[in-house]
């Protein structure tokens, strides 16, 4: 994704995916067999000589982690001699790395990925075993508390880069909204007073709809917020809500636009959903964001994933790589044009470590009212992946098919 391009701070799930949890060894590695997942001994400390990466990006992470990355590559020539970044869309990913290791020529080295590519590679074991590997990436991550929550959905395959609470938020035009709705119950009397004015994606291709969704159990008081067979109040009022909403767009940036162009006046949102697009000029810099009360944030984040197969040098490198990314200089660059805000997941990485550019977006697009919200409720990680996806499951079955 170019860097200037929209925003795309997440596209989730793949609908039917089964999270198995088998994990199959691989050959003894050499210059062209596949690394040993559970063997870390096996990898060498440093490439014997200088790789070419290829860097899969099916999240949008390279708007983050870029500029690391290619740091990486100039200060370290001896170990990485170039990357090549390719971009996918995330259900076509499995598929795609699946192919080449069913080949025996896996070619693709590392992958940027949120939670429906993660959990895609678990579900059919495409994934390297991190965990085994962590000595290498210089311990355990200082992670914060809920992004090692994050960390947890990995089931040790992945390993988190950035980090975000993500909401659910709405985002309303203050010419047409002058009292934005605290709670769900006001969401769905003023959707009822102005139909087709609100718009939430679809939660499996859109990062805001799919906080909304795993949003509601926890402000509606279902018994289980993470088993969406128990949410009987939230399935309740999102079909409720259906009878006000004209459509479900594809992906945010639709909401976006239609909130733009005035199609409609309040549409669910996240915290980089709200900064990004102003900074852009993708919807009005006069938009405004509110929360609702008592809200517990959906939490969400974006992972590093080895496929299976890649060779013992490449795996020295990449690990590397992954050392080089969590550090706190690094982690600064996170902070980007408030993409993924506040973007960070390792501690003590403050805005005054950003680049200078992001603290000007940030500054200038941003809400300090985020942070005191992040501050003021508490977090729980997103569904892990098997929830998740029978979540979007039953809202396509629940909500949409009526």
């Amino acid at each position: 994704m170019p860097r200037n391009s929209r925003p795309r701070p997440v596209v989730h799930a793949l609908a039917g995916l089964l999270v198995a949890a088998s994990v199959f060894g691989c050959g003894a590695p050499d210059d062209n067999a596949p690394a040993d997942d559970d063997s870390p001994a096996a990898i060498p400390d440093k490439p014997s000589k200088p790789v070419a990466l290829e860097i899969l990006d099916v999240a949008g992470n390279l708007q983050l982690t870029q500029p690391m990355i290619d740091d990486f590559v100039e200060q370290n020539p001896d170990i990485v001699s170039k990357v090549s970044y390719d971009k996918a869309p995330a259900p076509d990913l499995a598929g795609k790395i699946k192919a080449q290791q069913q080949a025996d020529r896996v070619q693709i080295d590392l992958v940027l990925t949120g939670t429906d590519g993660l959990a895609a590679g678990i579900s059919q074991n495409l994934w390297t075993d991190m965990s085994a590997h962590e000595k290498a990436i210089g311990g355990a991550p200082d992670y914060l508390e809920p992004a090692a929550d994050m960390q947890e959905l990995t089931q040790g395959k992945g390993t988190v880069l950035v980090y975000y609470p993500s909401g659910p938020l709405i985002q309303y035009s203050p010419g047409k909204v002058t009292d934005p709705p605290g709670s769900p119950q006001e969401l769905l009397a003023w959707a009822k007073e102005n139909p087709k004015k609100f718009q939430y994606a679809d939660p499996a291709n859109s990062g805001p709809g799919r906080t909304f969704l795993m949003g509601l159990p926890h402000l509606l008081g279902d018994k289980d917020p993470k088993d969406p067979k128990s949410w009987d109040k939230t399935w309740k009022y999102l079909k409720e809500l259906d009878k006000y909403i004209d459509n479900y767009a594809s992906g945010t940036t639709e909401t976006m636009q239609n909130l733009a162009d005035g199609q409609v006046d309040m549409v669910a949102t996240t915290t980089g959903w709200y900064i990004n697009p102003r900074a852009l000029g993708t919807v009005p810099k006069d938009v405004r964001v509110a929360h609702f009360h008592d809200m517990t944030w959906v939490t969400d984040a974006q992972y590093a994933v080895v496929p299976r197969g890649v060779d013992a040098d490449t795996m020295s490198a990449v690990l590397r790589l992954i050392k080089w990314m969590l550090t706190p200089e690094q982690q600064a660059k996170a902070y980007d044009d408030g993409y993924f805000y506040p973007g960070p997941a390792v501690k003590d990485v403050p805005l005054e470590m950003a680049p200078e550019k992001s603290q000007q977006v940030i500054e200038e697009y941003g809400a300090p009212e985020l942070d005191t919200w992040i501050e003021e409720f508490p977090k729980q990680p997103s569904l892990p992946a098997e929830q998740q996806v029978e979540a979007f499951d039953m809202w396509n079955r629940e909500v949409a098919s009526q």
